[in-house]
Parts: C-alpha cells; structure tokens; sequence
C-alpha cells in the first residue's frame, strides 16, 4: 500500500479534501499524459492504433468499476450533464407526465428535468430530510411518473441513498431509475444491476481521479434504442471508419452516442487513474475512505460551536462532511481555510470537507487542529 500512497505527494503543502470538487491525479496519469504529449510532439497519431487500445481498456475498466454486463453498455461523454440530457431529450416524454427528483440536487440533475416543462413534462421535487427518503421519493411517484432522477449521494449534504431500495421500488412502480452517481463512483463500489437501474453517470474527475472533460454513461441494452439521437457524426455509426459507405445506421452499442473524435488525451489519463483504483480495489478503496471519514467526524464533533450538517451514519455518506462554525460566517471560514492551504469548498450552507482513500491521517490531523485554533478564536 505504501507504493500507492506514493502515487500522491503532499501537494505543494496542501492540505487537499477537495475531492467531491475537483480531485488531484495521480503520478501516473500525470506520466501517461506526458508521455502523450511527447508521442504527439515528435510522432504525431503514427501509433493510432494504440490509442485505440487505451480507449478500449478504459471501456473495461468503466464496465466493471459500474459492474455493467458489457462494455456496449458504455459510452464516453463529456460530462454528467451531456448524459443527463441524452436521457432528458432521448425519451419520448407526452405532456402530462412527471419526473421525480430530490429538492437538493445539483443543478445536473434539476435543469435538464425542468427544461422540458415546455413538453407539459412536470418536475416533482421531494425533500430528503425526512427519516425516510427512500420511502419518500417513491411515495411521490404517481402512475404519472416516468423516471425517477436522483444523485446517489447528495452534493452538499452528502446523504447517500439505498439505490436497490430505489430500483426494486421503480421497478415495481414500473418507473425508470436514473442514477447521477459522481459522488459515489470511485469512492465506494456501484453497481448498475444490484440498483437495476436504467441510466447512469458520472465524470471522471472527483473520485475517479481524472480530468475534467470525459465521464461515463451506462444506459441499459434494452434502452439504448429508445432515445431519440440529437448528435451525428462519423464515430457513432455501426460502420465508423468506412468513410465511403453511402448507406449508415448508428452503432447498436452505446457508442452511438459520440458522435466525433473521442478525447483522447483524456482517456489516456482516466485510463491510467482508474487503473489505480482497480490495482487498490474498490473495498479497499471504500475502507480507507470509511476510516479517514470516521477520523474526520470524531475530531470535528469534539470542537465547540461547530455543527454537522451531513448523516452520521455510515451507511448514510460516502466521502462528504459538510458543517459550520458558530462564530464564523461561511464565507470568511472559507477564505481563513483556504489561507491555511486547506483546499475545500463552500457548499450547502457550510464548508464541505471530502478526503479520499490515501488522504493522510496528518492532513486531517492538521485541518482539524486549524479549526480548533479558529473555533477557540
């Protein structure tokens, strides 16, 4: 374990709990992205096909880290939102029917619901602060109720929900379950067929620990061919390549949603990232980040005036502890910790710490002795 810690350096003196943001990568997707750029400088796509290589085991490791049955299950995207609204704009919605969500998603996974209020398309918002949100989210969902959207893990509260408790209500319900699964993929395990869900995604750079600019969407075979296609190109025919054939059809695979080039500087990267997570495993992964979260709650629970804003329970989050200080204005907590090189966000009316699997115990040995310091004032 120490060769993957090393992976990590200490971040310019960062104390970085910043992953449910923006994560740093790791040492080797930093060397494959370098050696990319070195390859491109001096031989251009000479070596394509090997490209096409690292595409294609970064489909794999998508495929097993969602635990999807195929890798035609996969599709590489630019982001959360892009496969949110392949399923937004893909089905096709008649007037008069609903859309469950939470009232605390990320905007994802609120706008591209609401957008399609012009169809008669109603958005119901359920609140999660009840002691049954499961419950609650299904009690919501009418015979008028098409899909149920909702972030595995919330952005600022860090709640996470019991997605098969979701998807065997769905499916009962004979309702579609879409999963924004950014806050939980690469921190703890996922699986699309233990929630049974219809459509999944996430981007590649909170836990996953890859850039910005490719994520993932699992949408299910059965599925593929309902939504509607609104992107063409040459990439997302069955017969990608053949430039001269006249005659198309898109790829019956989830391919047929990317329409041109792939990022391929970005799945150099990712690919090198994910290869990390799957090398530690993804219960490894998923307990260092239990112990670190536990070690994080005790020290901040013993501050005076601080308050906790995220569950508890373990079962109930994945890497997020959001609270706030008394004495302390949001905004200004924010500021003092990012002068004490304390890299976290300001989210749901308070400071959002998320540390990941490798976070060292120092790390957070030292943000909590800085936040005793400021509480004391």
């Amino acid at each position: 374990m120490h060769a993957i810690h090393d992976e990590f350096p200490q971040l310019a003196g960062l104390r970085y709990l910043n992953h449910a943001a923006v994560a740093p990568w790791p040492k080797r997707a930093g060397k494959a992205v370098a050696a990319f750029a070195e390859q491109n400088v001096h031989i251009g796509a000479r070596d394509y096909p090997q490209w096409l290589g690292i595409e294609r085991r970064l489909r794999e490791r998508l495929m097993r880290l969602l635990n999807a049955p195929s890798t035609a299950d996969i599709a590489l995207v630019k982001n959360t939102s892009e496969a949110l609204s392949f399923v937004a704009f893909g089905l096709d919605w008649q007037a008069g029917e609903q859309i469950v969500i939470s009232d605390e998603e990320f905007p994802s996974n609120r706008i591209v619901w609401e957008a399609l209020k012009p169809l008669g398309v109603e958005v119901v918002a359920v609140s999660l602060k009840g002691a049954d949100p499961e419950a609650d989210l299904l009690a919501a969902c009418s015979p008028r109720t098409r899909l149920l959207s909702i972030s595995a893990v919330q952005y600022a509260s860090g709640l996470r929900l019991d997605l098969e408790r979701l998807g065997q209500g769905c499916r009962q319900r004979g309702v579609l379950l879409c999963v924004d699964a950014i806050q939980q993929l690469g921190a703890l395990p996922f699986d699309v067929r233990a929630c049974d869900c219809a459509f999944a995604m996430a981007d590649g750079h909170k836990w996953m620990l890859g850039p910005e600019g490719l994520g993932v969407f699992y949408c299910r075979s059965d599925l593929r061919e309902q939504l509607k296609l609104h992107e063409y190109g040459w990439h997302m025919l069955e017969n990608a390549g053949d430039y001269d054939r006249l005659e198309w059809e898109p790829a019956r695979t989830a391919r047929r949603f990317e329409c041109g080039s792939p990022n391929m500087l970005g799945a150099v990267a990712l690919e090198s990232s994910l290869s990390l997570l799957e090398q530690v495993g993804m219960l490894n992964v998923a307990q260092g980040l239990h112990e670190r979260m536990a070690w994080l709650e005790e020290g901040l629970r013993q501050i005076p005036g601080l308050r906790l804003h995220s569950p508890s329970d373990p079962a109930r989050r994945a890497g997020i502890l959001t609270f706030s200080l008394d004495a302390w204005d949001n905004q200004q907590l924010f500021e003092r910790l990012k002068h004490e090189q304390i890299v976290c966000a300001q989210r749901g009316g308070g400071i959002r710490l998320s540390p990941h699997f490798y976070t060292p115990t120092l790390v957070l040995d030292e943000t909590l002795a800085v936040l005793r310091q400021l509480a004391a004032g």
